[in-house]
């Protein structure tokens, strides 16, 4: 069972994509619903979205053509506190192939680091060397509270500027 449900559909200009969810996040059943999570701040502040939504209103960016999903969606909690077996990374891949949003947005090096299969010193913020397989790929400064002295907002402004850009995208977030 999923603690968060997909926001998912055909042709998104972009998917952020998490570890798992919070302990949070699973209570109240919205994406980055801790208060002391920036992503819904850093979301406006970067410029993809005109106005600063509150995390229950996640579904409404489907509209806009924003799109959720975690690597792992049956267990809530810390990265470090989730058991390695749990991270799905085969079925997040078959989401990607189903829905082919046009930009995936790793809201963590950790959420990269296990779809690259790569240790997260070697995965550098920003868009990613594009893959012949895959949509265009960004990897964003997590937005964690735990993670506030590695905050970087530079990446997410080069995203909005990248999704503004993107051929049939509807800019109108």
């Amino acid at each position: 069972m999923s603690l968060l449900p997909d926001q998912l559909a055909n042709d998104l200009r972009v998917v952020f994509v998490g570890t798992a969810a919070s302990r949070r996040s699973a209570t109240v059943g919205a994406y980055y619903a801790h208060p002391g999570n920036r992503f819904w701040g850093a979301l406006h502040e970067a410029g993809i979205t005109s106005r600063r939504y509150n995390p229950e209103e996640f579904p409404k960016l489907l509209e806009l053509g924003i799109g959720f999903t975690d690597i792992c969606k049956n267990a809530a909690g810390m990265d470090h506190q989730i058991a390695k077996e749990r991270f799905d990374v085969s079925s997040f891949r078959a989401k990607i192939e189903k829905y082919q949003p046009k930009t995936i947005a790793f809201t963590s090096k950790r959420a990269a680091s296990l779809f690259f299969e790569q240790p997260t010193k070697n995965i550098p913020l920003g868009r990613q060397s594009p893959s012949v397989n895959d949509p265009d790929i960004f990897v964003l400064s997590s937005t964690s509270g735990l993670a506030s002295s590695h905050w970087n907002l530079q990446p997410w402004q080069e995203l909005a500027v990248w999704i503004e850009g993107v051929p049939g995208a509807r800019n109108t977030a």
